[in-house]
């Protein structure tokens, strides 16, 4: 046995074998803890020489035993496929620790994150809060002196988080540029069968003055409630189970490494999360990317605006019984509005900072993209369906509203697979951190 796992570090090493000019990584066979090595973040804030290094040194006495580790090469292939393509350029100079500014004092990211990464060791990356303590404010990137793009790499296994727990054939799917279409196929079916049932392709229908009513094309009870309604509880239902899942990791961890299991649990330790998570207060900490932050605020809030009001408007239709459409004088008309144009605002400043940043991080990858355009086609075609219903426009109007029905349905059906489902893996990250002193939080 202790052969044939020298032989699969030995597979690794070679794999991950630097090139010309390049300095020759640990070694990933034997280490007296794969999550320290020579530097680490200080509370100073400068790298230096961690106490594990030192106790392992010829001065340290003792020796801590070294553990034989068993690496996945399939995991590795996979992180640079999901975008870690620089991967390897690291030679744990623990820079990238250094220059965060949200990363904590003990054992701080991404360092460790890219030598496990290296090394192939998936479970102590799936099941780490620190993959999504780091926001992707990409202070490492810019600040990396190997080009090897830190702050991408953990983009990279965030992704592969999501995948490890949801169904990951439809997640790797959703990541994949080539799927596109055929995953825009099922929302498209779905709502043009929902059209042709109710016999609206030959025959769209008017209101009693002839205006247009959306709730006459696609009702309401008959329709959009069940469509909805069915994949709305889907999406919650696997988001639940999958952050439940990466709960129960974090915690086997957690408790392997010699941590005590957290008194009060998830709930006891939400609300001071969602406190901070409502403010944004980490994404504030960067230094290269502080403009972020706004971007990220409007879009955020534009969807908890969003939120709010299609329960309002179920409020209207099922209790009041007040049918649409509703005037545009309606505080329900102007919250609507009033969040879709965050919404743009926002999502267009995060296109600007895409752009602007992009010598120090790059422009992204695929699966930016994917939710970047998703959330442009549904505001835009939000707006549009109103004010081509208010200019009477029936030629123009019920199809940018069946498009905008259908990208509502594309996000409902694949947020557990996409960039989306981080707000609940996010949340859940941050609640053990602090549940178990990991991370109390940014003041």
């Amino acid at each position: 046995m202790a052969d044939e796992s020298v032989e699969k570090g030995e597979e690794t090493a070679g794999a991950d074998a630097p090139k010309a000019g390049e300095t020759e990584p640990e070694s990933a066979v034997s280490t007296a803890d794969p999550g320290v090595g020579p530097a680490e973040k200080t509370e100073s804030g400068e790298a230096g020489a961690t106490p594990e290094a030192a106790e392992t040194g010829p001065a340290g006495g003792d020796a801590i035993p070294a553990r034989v580790i068993q690496p996945d090469v399939r995991f590795v292939r996979d992180v640079i496929n999901a975008g870690g393509s620089d991967l390897k350029k690291c030679y744990q100079c623990a820079t990238c620790s250094v220059a965060c500014n949200i990363t904590p004092d003990d054992t701080p990211f991404p360092r460790k994150e890219m030598q496990w990464a290296q090394w192939g060791l998936k479970e102590k990356l799936t099941g780490s809060p620190d993959i999504w303590l780091c926001h992707q404010c990409n202070d490492c990137t810019a600040q990396c002196p190997r080009d090897a793009k830190p702050g991408t790499v953990m983009q990279a296994i965030a992704k592969m988080t999501i995948a490890n727990y949801s169904i990951s054939s439809i997640a790797k799917a959703v990541g994949s540029a080539k799927t596109f279409v055929l995953m825009a196929l099922l929302p498209v079916i779905i709502i043009m069968a929902a059209i042709g049932i109710q016999g609206h392709f030959s025959n769209v229908p008017r209101g009693g003055n002839g205006a247009i009513v959306y709730s006459e094309f696609m009702n309401v009870y008959r329709a959009i409630d069940p469509i909805f309604t069915i994949f709305f509880v889907i999406a919650a239902v696997l988001l639940i189970l999958g952050g439940r899942r990466y709960w129960n990791d974090m915690l086997r961890n957690h408790v392997s490494e010699g941590g005590a299991a957290p008194e009060k649990g998830f709930f006891g330790n939400l609300w001071p999360t969602v406190t901070e998570f409502l403010a944004h207060k980490r994404f504030r900490k960067c230094d290269e990317t502080r403009d972020r932050a706004n971007s990220h605020l409007l879009v955020f809030y534009a969807f908890v605006g969003l939120l709010l009001t299609t329960a309002w408007a179920g409020l209207y239709m099922d209790v009041i019984h007040r049918e649409s459409p509703f005037p545009m004088y309606d505080p329900i008309k102007i919250l609507a509005n009033i969040s879709a144009a965050a919404g743009i605002i926002g999502i267009t400043m995060v296109l600007i900072y895409k752009f602007t940043h992009a010598g120090k991080i790059g422009r992204g990858s695929y699966y930016d993209w994917w939710l970047i355009g998703t959330i442009y086609v549904l505001l835009l075609t939000g707006i549009g369906s109103e004010l081509l219903r208010e200019a009477n426009t029936a030629v123009f109007a019920y199809p940018v509203y069946s498009l905008h029905l259908m990208t509502v349905l594309f996000l409902f059906i694949y947020a557990p697979f996409s960039k989306m489902a981080h707000m609940v893996y996010r949340m859940v990250a941050l609640v053990f951190a602090r549940a178990t002193g990991r991370d109390l939080g940014v003041e």
